[in-house]
């Protein structure tokens, strides 16, 4: 698990084609990876990858055929800038939302325009996705946990504080980029609850989150 909170920012140092799926390498002189084992979590770029060949400043990770197909990994290029971000271990400030690091899709930065300091990023995602994008709720763009400003459909917009846009990547962002998007698990969960599934649970209704205190009717 992590929280969105970035790390630092690495770079994709280097690409290999293995029986039609990826070996990527990841460098940052900034990160130091000498705690990690192999096997460890490190999400890149909102994507968590397994760590292998791991040293003091750079580790390998196997990417499948379905992460290439379901992120922008396969947009990646040698010397592609990424954000970086450890797993969150127990004692560890939970600084941001709950990430998984399982990309639910790639939205589309349509605009990008200053609001004082910060920047206003709008964005659009599949229709899919947006039902579970909420005024106000949490989202994660590349692996940056980020509070939604509004909601239009499946457009809504976030804005970058200068500390974000400086430290991450996303101040090299500008309209027609495709980007890696988890939306908040608890939503996703909490849809699962409500609609269940015929065969298998009748789902949670509305008259027993009412009972449990969670929803009034």
């Amino acid at each position: 698990m992590f929280t969105g909170i970035i790390a630092a920012t690495g770079q994709v140092s280097r690409i290999q084609n293995i029986g039609g799926d990826w070996r990527v390498t990841i460098k940052s002189e900034v990160l130091d990876f000498s705690g990690v084992q192999t096997g460890d979590s490190i999400a890149v770029s909102g994507v968590c990858l397994t760590a292998l060949a791991i040293e003091q400043h750079q580790f390998s990770a196997d990417v499948s055929r379905e992460t290439l197909d379901c992120t922008t990994l396969r947009n990646w290029r040698e010397g592609e800038l990424v954000n970086l971000e450890l797993a969150l271990q127990p004692q560890s400030r939970l600084g941001g939302h709950i990430v998984s690091g399982h990309v639910d899709g790639v939205g589309e930065l349509l605009s990008r325009a200053p609001d004082g300091r910060s920047e206003r990023l709008v964005l659009r995602v599949p229709p899919a996705l947006a039902r579970y994008i909420a005024h106000k709720g949490s989202v994660c763009l590349d692996g940056v946990s980020l509070t939604v400003n509004e909601v239009n459909g499946n457009e809504f917009g976030v804005n970058i504080i200068p500390h974000t846009f400086d430290k991450t990547t996303l101040h090299q962002y500008h309209s027609g980029r495709k980007v890696n998007v988890e939306v908040d698990v608890i939503a996703r969960y909490l849809e699962r609850l409500l609609t269940g599934k015929a065969d298998t649970a009748q789902g949670l209704t509305l008259e027993q989150l009412a009972r449990a205190g969670f929803a009034n009717t």
